[in-house]
């Protein structure tokens, strides 16, 4: 199974670099499949590459749901 996730970029970086946010954790991944990304875009990364651009209300709402489901589990 793979599993790519929205996140919101933060920062950019040399040699088609991007620094991610999601869930308070930052990771630096790779820009090399997309173009035009500037920080505050949502990217969609999956293994360390962000494969496109999403819009910032899908990714807003995708984050919600990803958000309540694990409130949802983690409940007794």
């Amino acid at each position: 199974m793979c599993l790519a996730l929205p996140a919101r970029v933060v920062e950019l970086v040399g040699n088609d670099q991007a620094v991610i946010e999601l869930g308070g954790i930052r990771k630096t991944i790779s820009l090399a499949l997309v173009d035009g990304i500037a920080p505050g875009d949502y990217v969609i990364v999956h293994v360390g590459y962000a494969l496109t651009r999403l819009d910032p209300a899908q990714a807003e709402a995708t984050l919600a749901l990803m958000a309540a489901s694990t409130t949802v589990a983690a409940a007794p």
